[in-house]
């Protein structure tokens, strides 16, 4: 039985955008290929507002965090962190023999500019925090974060996991000026996983040119010199791509501005429904993700009420990390519409009902 997806990701995939990728296969040096990426990295610096390189490699994001890791950091790094992908980050860079300072805050808190200070000192040569934490529902204020990082450091550089909040909350890039952004297909794009996506600054840029021991598959300069052809370093997955444009011109037909403002309002019902049938949702006021609803459960039997949802069609997450047996997660990004959690709120109400007999 195929069930509707409000997961936190993978997520929902439409039929139409399915459609779109059940293409004939071209090869990746060829110029159909050529054209189809000249057309993704045309769409996304248009969606995104910015003239930085974007780069696509086949894999998950973790991959061009671990690039971004090896690219723009030598030795010293301070990393942010409010939850378990934010933990993830730090191990990233850990695990390839970066020193991290680390600054961790209570889960359901978000990182504030105070919590930095006095913390960037002049041999971090870069900061790292995730945009939108998956664990806790949490979303970080990148404007602020990224102004006191160059107050303390100008030299040191910005990089931010944006995986669950890219194509779905406005990151500000113009405000922001990060040096590295990565996200993936399998969140607000509302496609299969598979391709990952970075986009790197020209000042970033300069530090991989001098840094040793990138690897090759994420080797920043490898990838611009393929990327500056419209082509990729290594075999990419051509018909993800087709649903990458594919989605890329549904998004800039719906604007930017509507499809932000769709997945708050999506937001505001979820929560409106927790803070009536639970005990509310888990981030602090002010700094709550508009992607993941992180509910406060209870003492809700979970697996029976996520039995009965599933039982009628629809499919929600469970908690996550330290949180998981105190939480549930309602993913309302992508292409999913407010008609949508009307219907999924409903079935939730039933559950509950039924569990009541």
């Amino acid at each position: 039985m195929s069930r509707k997806l409000f997961t936190v990701g993978p997520v929902n995939v439409a039929d139409d955008t399915l459609k779109a990728m059940d293409r004939p296969m071209i090869t990746h040096r060829s110029k159909e290929y050529k054209q189809l990426h000249a057309d993704i990295e045309e769409k996304l610096h248009k969606a995104l507002g910015t003239d930085n390189d974007i780069f696509m490699v086949a894999g998950s994001a973790t991959v061009l965090l671990e690039g971004s890791a090896r690219n723009a950091i030598a030795k010293h790094s301070l990393g942010l962190t409010s939850g378990s992908f934010g933990d993830r980050s730090i191990e990233v860079a850990t695990s390839n023999g970066k020193q991290v300072d680390v600054v961790k805050v209570p889960m359901g808190k978000a990182v504030k500019p105070a919590d930095i200070a006095g913390k960037v000192t002049k041999d971090i040569e870069a900061v790292h925090w995730v945009s939108n934490e998956s664990s806790t529902g949490v979303y970080c204020d990148s404007v602020a974060l990224a102004k006191e990082v160059r107050d303390q450091n100008p030299d040191s550089l910005v990089m931010i996991d944006a995986v669950t909040s890219m194509f779905a909350m406005d990151l500000k890039f113009k405000d922001v000026q990060p040096d590295s952004v990565v996200f993936g297909t399998q969140k607000a794009l509302a496609l299969p996983p598979g391709l990952a996506f970075v986009v790197v600054s020209p000042e970033l840029m300069k530090k991989s040119e001098k840094m040793e021991n990138k690897g090759f598959y994420t080797d920043y300069v490898k990838l611009k010199e393929k990327n500056d052809e419209n082509y990729a370093l290594t075999t990419p997955p051509v018909s993800l791509m087709y649903g990458v444009d594919y989605q890329l011109d549904k998004m800039l037909k719906e604007g930017m501005a509507t499809r932000y403002r769709r997945h708050q309002e999506m937001a505001d019902m979820v929560r409106k429904w927790a803070d009536e049938r639970m005990q509310g949702v888990f981030p602090e006021e002010g700094y709550r993700s508009n992607t993941i609803g992180v509910i406060k459960r209870g003492d809700l039997d979970f697996d029976k009420f996520h039995s009965i949802i599933k039982s009628k069609g629809m499919e929600i997450s469970n908690g996550y990390g330290d949180i998981k047996k105190s939480t549930f997660r309602i993913g309302h990004m992508g292409d999913l519409t407010k008609d949508d959690i009307k219907q999924l709120l409903s079935v939730m109400d039933e559950a509950l009902e039924e569990m009541k007999q």
